[in-house]
């Protein structure tokens, strides 16, 4: 999916909901357990529920990685189902990749290649080789891990050399290497206020924002700060949408919350979407 679909999809749904789905079968409601494919059976009704209010989804990989091969195998059908039944929606592997270049060009065709993944999430510390595979496929992307949310984002993030935080190195330099046309950013919700200062150094790249929800992040803030022409947002949330029930009716209540967002979501595009 290049920019202007996206955009386009932003605009048409009146939405930059990502859900994301982090599945974890000890989570997920009872009376799905007993199915052949637990996690799957959830994950089909979740996006079955959210998809009218979503733009895109993230599943984020560990959690399948550690059932192993069955939990490749429910991964695989997950984005398989919903590149077949919703081909509009952005999906992203939530893999944090990032190694030397023959290593990231095997992860690049895991899961640009061998899975319908529009997108990947990198750890850039490895460099300019370690990012570049993921950025040889047309309509696809790379999304840096840039400031994230986290409490050990203060380890190495905010380190300053040359009078700027390594945050902002990376902000900066890989921008040499890919364009707004093929890369994201990763910004965590929760430090919503450092917004201004990344789009001042990328002013119309996209920003995957986690941590709004259940991580406490504002939505307005990171509209306020974050929001440029185009939108330039995918605000995801997680546990705040899949795991808002654990009854049977967790599906409608999965859908009530993405609504929820949505309908916020509109409020704001209207409000700073100039």
């Amino acid at each position: 999916m290049n920019k202007n679909e996206l955009i386009s999809e932003i605009k048409k749904k009146q939405s930059f909901l990502c859900v994301g789905l982090d599945t974890d079968i000890n989570k997920i409601p009872e009376h799905l357990k007993s199915a052949d494919d637990p996690i799957f059976a959830f994950n089909k009704a979740i996006v079955d529920a959210t998809a009218q209010y979503a733009v895109a989804y993230k599943p984020n990989i560990a959690f399948y990685e550690c059932y192993g091969i069955s939990g490749w195998k429910s991964l695989e059908k997950t984005v398989n189902y919903i590149k077949n039944k919703f081909p509009e929606i952005f999906l992203i592997a939530d893999a944090k990749r990032g190694d030397i270049g023959n290593t990231s060009k095997m992860y690049a065709k895991a899961f640009l290649e061998n899975l319908p993944f529009d997108a990947v999430t990198i750890a850039p510390y490895m460099g300019e080789d370690s990012v570049t595979p993921f950025l040889t496929y047309e309509g696809k992307w790379a999304i840096l891990l840039a400031l994230t949310s986290n409490k050990g984002a203060f380890d190495f993030q905010f380190k300053e050399s040359d009078g700027k935080c390594l945050y902002e190195h990376v902000l900066a330099t890989s921008q040499q290497w890919g364009n707004d046309e093929n890369m994201m950013y990763v910004v965590g919700a929760t430090k919503a206020e450092m917004l201004g200062n990344v789009r001042a150094i990328a002013p119309n790249h996209f920003l995957l924002v986690p941590g709004v929800g259940a991580q406490g992040g504002s939505l307005e803030a990171v509209v306020q700060y974050g929001m440029n022409k185009d939108c330039g947002l995918l605000v995801n949330s997680s546990r705040g949408i899949i795991y808002a029930d654990t009854t049977e009716r967790f599906a409608e209540v999965a859908a009530e919350k993405s609504k929820e967002l949505q309908v916020q979501m509109a409020d704001l595009m209207a409000q700073y979407m100039k």
